[in-house]
């Protein structure tokens, strides 16, 4: 099975998300995307309180794709969330031999070196890189890593401008669960 995970932080999940997971299916071909919620982020300052909403609302988001999955793993760490440690399970857990395949934005990746164990993380992951906002990546900055940057139009949408109703690209259902549950207030 040809899998691509899609770890986040998706505080909340919204069609940005959504796109860039449909996109990397229908131009790789990946029969699956795992969308792993952070539980604690290690680079973001979060609540985690809202990690079980988190899952709540990507478990709603995704349910009615069926090349979308969720994985608890992180969730249940109960802890911060390294990627590499995460990866290492997922790879276990689904045999994968070589590299797995990593959803990211641009805006995370240019910040790759610094994440936890970077220099092993670089030897595990091949990252498919999606345009955000104005970032830009000179490849010759990562030597060493397997990427591909995407040629699709940039998703300029952020959480952020989501949770201050800056911009209205939520999910139905999830913008319902946000305002039932009383999250962002």
């Amino acid at each position: 099975m040809t899998i691509c995970i899609f770890p986040g932080t998706f505080n909340p999940i919204h069609m940005a998300h959504l796109c860039m997971a449909q996109f990397a299916v229908k131009k790789f071909g990946f029969e699956k995307v795992i969308f792993i919620p952070a539980y604690i982020p290690p680079h973001k300052e979060i609540n985690s309180n809202l990690a079980q909403h988190r899952y709540n609302m990507v478990k709603m988001a995704i349910e009615n794709n069926l090349r979308f999955s969720i994985s608890d793993i992180e969730y249940k760490s109960e802890g911060k969330s390294y990627t590499l440690i995460t990866v290492k399970k997922i790879r276990e857990l689904y045999k994968v031999d070589g590299r797995l395949n990593m959803i990211i934005g641009t805006d995370a990746f240019k910040n790759i070196k610094s994440w936890y164990k970077a220099d092993e993380l670089k030897d595990l992951v091949h990252f498919i890189v999606f345009p955000r906002g104005e970032d830009i990546i000179n490849s010759s900055d990562f030597e060493g890593y397997s990427f591909e940057l995407v040629d699709c139009e940039k998703f300029d949408i952020s959480s952020t401008e989501i949770r201050q109703e800056k911009k209205d690209e939520s999910i139905k259902e999830v913008k319902e669960y946000i305002v039932n549950n009383e999250l962002y207030n």
